[in-house]
């Protein structure tokens, strides 16, 4: 009878060698993922654009209406997101304490037939946030022709 030294550090990882974890986890495609990509933590954007004005939407679920900020600033329109929350649970004989924090901003050039004399319209529903931009009476009027494709 012959005895065989068993290994067991590849036991997280049976189909790889502890080269491959170790290049794995030492490459830089490890960090350079989507989640640490600035806009990946940016809520999605909708734009539309109807014949009496402009709808965007912003995907921020979990925020209430207090958390936004929307500004315009000469033609930028400023979008800002903040929430904060904090719990704390004392016991006799333990503390818990949790907080979480988001935010985001977002900032676009609003485009020249936006009526900024104009109330801009914002809801928030479901977690959507819903601005309307009306636009001006010259650009509700635009030139359109149809074009055949041949």
């Amino acid at each position: 009878m012959s005895l065989i030294k068993f290994n067991n550090r590849n036991r997280l990882f049976p189909s790889w060698s502890n080269d491959k974890l170790k290049d794995f986890l030492s490459s830089d495609d490890f960090f350079h993922t989507d989640f640490f990509e600035e806009d990946s933590l940016m809520p999605a954007m909708n734009v539309k654009e109807h014949d009496n004005d402009y709808e965007i939407e912003f995907a921020a679920p979990g925020f209430s209406k207090t958390d936004f900020e929307v500004t315009i600033d000469e033609n930028i329109l400023n979008v800002c997101g903040e929430k904060k929350k904090e719990e704390e649970k004392k016991e006799e004989d333990y503390t818990r304490r949790e907080f979480s924090y988001n935010s985001f901003k977002r900032s676009l050039t609003l485009p020249k037939s936006v009526n900024l004399d104009q109330d801009v319209k914002a809801t928030y529903k479901n977690g959507i946030l819903k601005l309307n931009l009306k636009k001006k009476d010259e650009a509700k009027e635009a030139f359109k022709k149809k074009i055949e494709v041949l």
